[in-house]
Formats: C-alpha cells, sequence, structure tokens
C-alpha cells in the first residue's frame, strides 16, 4: 500500500501533543494496515524518521441519535483505527505547514 492510504491523518489533540514531547506521535490510519506497514509508511513520509516501535487500537464508534419531526433516527460513528508511533530518531513536525 502507499503510505498516503496508510496514515490517514495525524491525531493533533492536547494529550498527543504532549505525547509529542516524548517522540511519541498519534495517527488516523487505514483499518487493513499492520504495524510494519505502518511503520515504513511513516519513515517514508517523515524524511529523517526512523520508528523504533508501533502501538495500534481499533476505536469504537460512538453510537449517535437525532431528534426529527418523524422522530429519532439512531445511528454509529465508523470504527476507525488508531496507530501510536514512537521514533527511535528524528522528529515529526505537524505545524510547520501552517
Amino acid at each position: 500500500m502507499d503510505a498516503n492510504k496508510i496514515l490517514v491523518r495525524p491525531i493533533l489533540t492536547e494529550k498527543m501533543t504532549q505525547l509529542g514531547e516524548a517522540k511519541h506521535y498519534g495517527f488516523k490510519v487505514a483499518k487493513s494496515a499492520n504495524k510494519i506497514q505502518i511503520a515504513r509508511a511513516v519513515e517514508d513520509f517523515y524524511p529523517g524518521v526512523q520508528v523504533k516501535h508501533v502501538r495500534t487500537m481499533i476505536v469504537r464508534g460512538k453510537a449517535r441519535r437525532q431528534m426529527t419531526k418523524k422522530g429519532v433516527l439512531a445511528g454509529r460513528r465508523p470504527f476507525w483505527k488508531k496507530a501510536i508511533v514512537t521514533l527511535a530518531s528524528g522528529e515529526i513536525n505537524f505545524y510547520e505547514e501552517i
């Protein structure tokens, strides 16, 4: 798979920003990607970075309800896969293009 198809987007939250100081970075990734593919995609997409460790988890989609004139519409947000990547060397700056 291509690096652009594996790495969907970085996770930019307050908690992940704090983890970035310890060289841990979070990404939303394709559900079919494994740890080896994720590590290679990060190294290809960000030159000068070497991945030490990858942790993955499936994030459950939240149940949602919407009140309408016709009644209650119930649904669910989709499940997605999160990867926490630990770097051995290098650094990723998500804010340099803003």
